[in-house]
């Protein structure tokens, strides 16, 4: 029997095929989650000018116990239009336009104000006390973000303070997702003998949405040939991708290989070399990705990340895969002797990690608390406690 690919092997002839998505000019309001197809530089400088960073007067340099003449104001927005000059203090807010003249700011903890008239300064004051200099953040004309980031909050308020009023970013996947099999009913129906409900389908969409995709479409298809190549055929109408659990292994009813060969979806390759998540199948029709994943719950969520996420991170123009780290085993643990195992694992107090408890295909419960997936390589007997693995991130 030929020998099963590796997760990186699997993932390296499914990334092969990934063409990213063509990008589109978005409104940078609207670009929060996106990734960006091009590099930002900004505008102008930030800030654009000279200002406080304190609440108090603005002065020019000078020794303590000056008694200065209170001759107007400088607010965040309403600057103070005037020179000061020697013998003159301007009243500041945080972020107001240093006036003219001035070179520092002396906060209000530390003057004695007479009145309205006049304020004495109880420090000295040196050039560029509490003085946000124009460029300090961003200067004008630097490149502050690059061509794959995806945009999170402070991305965005990068983008808009570098000047931008839109990007040109992928836009997201489209993403469908079916499920398949007689047994599954939806969230919180009664349970009739023999019966389960579907945990893959709003699993998988939400694994799906914090990918960065938009989730186009939720189907279930019931153990039919015909039921199941009518459901992936209206999927595959609206998405860029599609992802399957169930249905793809060898028994009886499971229909989905022939329905996707039928729909001229070109088989990548069918099962790797990993627990759990043999029987994985990945494909594609063109430019469409298309995903059949294992039922099993846990085999699902696995496989969907070592597989589906780095191809909808490709889509975006994204790094395809998130950066994984190492660890020491906390215990020992078992080794399957022909397939990598992907072992959901919690960090102790001193950086190593344990297995979060049973972890059976179908124990969805072991990824409750887990951070990442330990990939334990395949062999004989335990790999022993204190043993380096690596870490797949969750």
């Amino acid at each position: 029997m030929p020998q099963l690919p590796s997760i990186d092997e699997a993932r390296a002839t499914l990334l092969a095929v990934v063409r990213p998505l063509e990008p589109t000019n978005v409104a940078v309001n609207d670009a929060l989650g996106l990734v960006l197809a091009e590099d930002v530089s900004a505008a102008h400088d930030v800030p654009a000018f000279a200002n406080s960073a304190m609440d108090g007067f603005a002065v020019r340099a000078g020794q303590a116990g000056q008694r200065l003449r209170i001759s107007g104001e400088s607010r965040a927005g309403a600057p103070y239009d005037q020179t000061i000059v020697d013998g003159e203090a301007v009243r500041i807010s945080t972020g107001a336009a240093l006036p003219a003249g001035a070179d520092g700011v002396l906060q209000i903890e530390l003057v004695e104000l007479d009145g309205d008239e006049a304020v004495t300064l109880t420090e000295a004051v040196e050039p560029g006390r509490n003085v946000r200099d124009p460029g300090t953040d961003l200067r004008a004309g630097a490149v502050v973000l690059r061509a794959g980031t995806r945009i999170g909050p402070a991305e965005l308020g990068v983008a808009i303070g570098a000047g931008r009023q839109g990007v040109l970013a992928a836009p997201r996947p489209r993403v469908a997702i079916v499920t398949t099999g007689d047994e599954l009913v939806e969230a919180g129906a009664p349970l009739q003998p023999g019966q389960i409900h579907d945990s893959n389908g709003p699993t998988l969409a939400g694994l799906a949405a914090r990918a960065g995709a938009e989730v186009v479409g939720r189907g279930h298809a019931v153990d039919d040939p015909e039921a199941t190549r009518a459901v992936i055929a209206e999927a595959l109408d609206v998405a860029d991708v599609l992802v399957l659990a169930g249905g793809v292994s060898v028994g009886p009813h499971d229909h989905v290989k022939p329905a996707l060969t039928d729909l001229g979806v070109e088989e990548l390759l069918w099962r790797v070399a990993l627990r759990p998540g043999k029987p994985t199948w990945l494909g594609h029709r063109g430019d469409q990705l298309v995903f059949g994943l294992p039922g099993n719950p846990v085999s699902a969520y696995v496989t969907f990340l070592l597989f589906a996420r780095p191809a909808l991170n490709a889509l975006q123009g994204a790094d395809a895969t998130v950066p994984r780290t190492r660890a020491t085993l906390a215990v020992a643990v078992p080794r399957h002797p022909d397939r990598d195992e992907c072992v959901r694992v919690r960090r102790r107090a001193d950086g190593s990690v344990e297995p979060t408890g049973p972890q059976g295909s179908h124990v969805l419960s072991s990824l409750l608390g887990a951070e990442a997936l330990a990939i334990v390589p395949r062999g004989e007997g335990d790999l022993p406690a204190g043993s380096d693995v690596t870490l797949e991130p969750v």
